[in-house]
C-alpha cells in the first residue's frame, strides 16, 4: 500500500487530536502539541505501510509540507 498525502494528514490529525482539514501544511507539528513519542508513533505506521522513514527525517523539520517530500520520495 502507497501511502497519500490524504493519508498522512489523517494520520498527523489523530495524533494532534484535529480533523484532516485543520491540519495546516506549514506549521509546526510541535507547536501544535506533537511530543516524540507521537512522532515514533507515526513513523512506525508509515514504516509498516513501507515507507522508508526516520525519525530524524521528520524530527527536523515538523510540517505536512516537509513530511510529504520525505514520505512521497519512496
Amino acid at each position: 500500500m502507497r501511502l497519500t498525502r490524504d493519508a498522512v494528514c489523517a494520520d498527523i490529525a489523530e495524533q494532534l487530536y484535529m480533523e484532516p482539514e485543520e491540519v495546516a501544511a506549514s506549521e509546526s507539528f510541535f507547536d501544535e502539541g506533537l511530543d516524540s513519542v507521537g512522532l515514533l508513533t507515526l513513523v512506525e505506521r508509515w514504516r509498516e505501510l513501507g515507507a522508508e522513514v526516520a525519525f530524524v527525517d521528520l524530527a527536523e523539520r515538523p510540517t505536512l509540507d516537509a513530511w510529504w517530500q520525505v514520505l512521497a520520495r519512496d
